[in-house]
């Protein structure tokens, strides 16, 4: 089993309206992703960050801009270690999760209501019926 470096945001958008085509920026350790948000309430965000990266305390950024606005919705910072993820084989590498909604902001405990939320979403994902449209 492999282990990826980084920090991961599960944002939940519910409260900020249809924020679809937003433009998203996570930054952590000097290093940014920045995205588009996909039509769906909870999405689970990633930041890779280099295998040697520091564990140490640190600050976290999050930003939200709607589709074609100039000023972002969300702009939350939090401080967050890293803790080390073992592979099983004597490796591993350093990972948080953080959590965003509109009632908490960005912080480093993820809600069990937000996690089961998120595990709803994916299972109604995996188990919804195909386009009829799309030719098979």
């Amino acid at each position: 089993m492999g282990t990826v470096a980084g920090v991961g945001v599960l944002f939940d958008s519910q409260g900020y309206g249809d924020l679809t085509g937003a433009s998203y920026e996570l930054c952590a350790r000097g290093k940014c992703a920045k995205g588009t948000l996909r039509h769906e309430r909870i999405s689970n965000l990633r930041l890779p960050l280099p295998h040697d990266v520091d564990p140490d305390r640190g600050p976290v950024r999050f930003e939200v801009t709607p589709q074609g606005g100039d000023r972002p919705v969300i702009d939350a910072s939090a401080g967050a270690k890293l803790t080390f993820q073992s592979d099983g084989c004597g490796g591993g590498d350093y990972n948080t999760g953080l959590a965003f909604t509109k009632a908490a902001g960005l912080t480093t405990k993820i809600p069990k209501s937000l996690s089961d939320a998120w595990m709803k979403q994916l299972r109604s994902l995996a188990t919804a019926s195909p386009d009829p449209s799309t030719p098979s």
